[in-house]
């Protein structure tokens, strides 16, 4: 590949979002490089990283001399960019099935607020949170594990059949739960336990607890 790849993350690799995209390279085999950027002291806002990110958040990928921040956007850009034959989809090849994967990637994405404030990423690498959820946060979880209850089969497998991208944010998102110690069925704790052994997410969740 003549043009390279650079990934930038936040400095602690706790992203979900990054996770998409270094999910999406992963899996589609593409060598990359991953950059860090510390958000705490705002190293996103600084000139030289605003210039490189026309949102000034992570994810950004550089791909040569472009560059794209937004991990939906990222995700659909490799997609299109480095396609079947010569490097595996991230997503499925039917179109209903695709457009599934892409809805509950945008409804993860979009929703679940109070979840992701009371359980954040950092929960999954030790970082758990004793505090019981606040209504708000219940009444997101609960919503979350009826979808979950109707996307996973019995077995725990992936959510289209076959693993797609979706599966990576889907699981990620139930993980908080899980990692958390929040009661979870157990038909979707042995999904995110499978999801969580795919190479793309051990090694991201390895890089996390360096």
């Amino acid at each position: 590949m003549a043009s390279p790849i650079i990934l930038y993350t936040n400095r602690e690799y706790s992203s979900p979002y990054v996770l998409s995209v270094y999910a999406t390279l992963v899996e589609k085999g593409l060598p990359f490089e991953l950059k860090s950027i510390d958000l705490g002291s705002g190293q996103n806002l600084e000139p030289e990283y605003r210039r490189l990110s026309l949102t000034s958040r992570v994810p950004t990928l550089l791909h040569g001399g472009f560059s794209l921040s937004e991990s939906s956007a990222i995700v659909e850009y490799l997609e299109d960019a480095f396609t079947p034959p010569d490097f595996p989809s991230v997503y499925p090849h039917d179109p209903q099935l695709r457009a599934r994967a892409r809805q509950i990637q945008a409804w993860v994405r979009s929703d679940l607020g109070a979840l992701r404030e009371e359980r954040p990423t950092t929960v999954i690498y030790g970082a758990r949170n004793p505090q019981p959820l606040s209504e708000a946060g219940g009444r997101a979880a609960d919503k979350l594990l009826s979808v979950a209850d109707t996307l996973i089969d019995e077995q725990g497998g992936d959510l289209l059949g076959s693993w797609s991208i979706a599966d990576v944010d889907f699981s990620v998102m139930l993980n908080l739960l899980c990692a958390n110690g929040d009661p979870v069925p157990e038909k979707i704790r042995r999904y995110v336990d499978r999801q969580s052994e795919r190479s793309c997410i051990k090694s991201w969740w390895a890089l996390a607890r360096q």
